[in-house]
């Protein structure tokens, strides 16, 4: 997948800033996609001379003026298209913090540890924040209500996968904490 298709995705929450994109990525495809504001400004330009997205400059007092993208006809075309498209292959998982476990057994085994508790820390805090966002985006109705009213379920879909993704890393982090622990009381012949 393309950044430009998560750019796309991400408007179709309506007109934006590239600034408004970068920071609502975190809020919004943060949990399936990431992507830094120098990356998301470079598509957005590339997105405009494709004549995927149109952009209108606003002017701002005490301020930078700054450019406000939506989706052209041809944006949503494009998004159209791509959700068309069978998906070649699911996602590999690529984690530095994997290939590290892997090597405990003849490594550090406490610089592993401190990496799991890291990513505790991470899954922790993420999972909190998706579950602000969650409830925002509910506000203050059931999940049966908000499917029948809401005007977009995609992006409360795609939070749902991204809580299921942080909740799993805690409790992947913990019962890794909790093995190591044993083995290496285990290993300890005073213990």
């Amino acid at each position: 997948m393309a950044l430009r298709n998560a750019v796309m995705a991400a408007l179709l929450e309506g007109e934006a800033s590239g600034y408004d994109l970068a920071k609502g990525f975190g809020a919004s495809v943060a949990n399936f996609w990431m992507a830094t504001p120098q990356q998301i400004y470079r598509e957005l330009e590339r997105m405009a001379a494709d004549g995927l997205v149109s952009a209108r400059l606003v002017r701002q007092e005490r301020r930078p003026d700054k450019r406000l993208f939506s989706l052209t006809d041809a944006g949503l075309a494009a998004v159209r298209a791509y959700v068309a498209e069978v998906p070649t292959k699911p996602t590999a998982l690529r984690d530095e913090l994997m290939v590290k476990v892997q090597c405990a057994d003849v490594a550090d085994v406490g610089a592993v540890r401190e990496a799991i508790t890291e990513r505790v820390a991470w899954a922790t805090a993420k999972l909190a924040r998706f579950e602000r966002m969650r409830e925002r985006l509910l506000a203050g109705r059931g999940e049966d209500e908000f499917f029948a009213t809401a005007e977009r379920v995609g992006p409360y879909l795609t939070l749902q996968a991204g809580i299921a993704f942080a909740r799993e890393n805690l409790r992947w982090g913990e019962m890794a904490l909790e093995r190591l622990e044993q083995r290496a009381g285990a290993a300890d012949p005073t213990g």
